[in-house]
């Protein structure tokens, strides 16, 4: 079951200790604008996956980052948000690989959710209904000589 959040209220995300992420909720619109974006775009033509996740997660978190706690400058300031703060901050693996399980991974699981197999006719799943009529059979013929 998919359990709709109707108030779509930003939520805070605890990605490293002292480190966490006020977003927006992930819309279908937030995806698409993603997906648009110039830097994602123009990737090369040769971009390995990695290549992709990581501008693709650039692309969504410009968009879904609304404020920060725990970010700071080299000398330790407190810094505003900004996209190249974001880009920067998506450079430390943990924190990307952060981001990318608690925001983005589950819009790709509802995204999954729906190119799930049928129930097997046999097995704990063996009370599933068919739902194609019969096959029926041509009467055999004799060979033909």
């Amino acid at each position: 079951m998919i359990r709709l959040n109707l108030t779509a209220t930003p939520e805070w995300l605890d990605l490293a200790p002292d480190l966490r992420l006020l977003v927006g909720p992930l819309t279908t619109a937030l995806m698409v604008s993603a997906r648009a974006d110039l830097a994602v775009e123009t990737l090369h033509e040769g971009a390995t996956q990695e290549e992709m996740a990581l501008a693709m997660a650039k692309s969504v978190a410009r968009r879904a980052v609304l404020d920060w706690e725990g970010v700071g400058d080299d000398a330790g300031n407190i810094i505003p948000v900004s996209p190249e703060g974001i880009d920067a901050l998506l450079e430390i693996w943990p924190v990307f690989e952060a981001f990318q399980t608690q925001y983005v991974a589950r819009g790709l699981l509802l995204d999954a959710e729906k190119n799930v197999s049928a129930l097997l006719p046999s097995g704990p799943s063996a009370g599933a209904t068919g739902i194609a009529p019969p096959v029926k059979r041509a009467a055999r013929t004799a060979p033909q000589e």
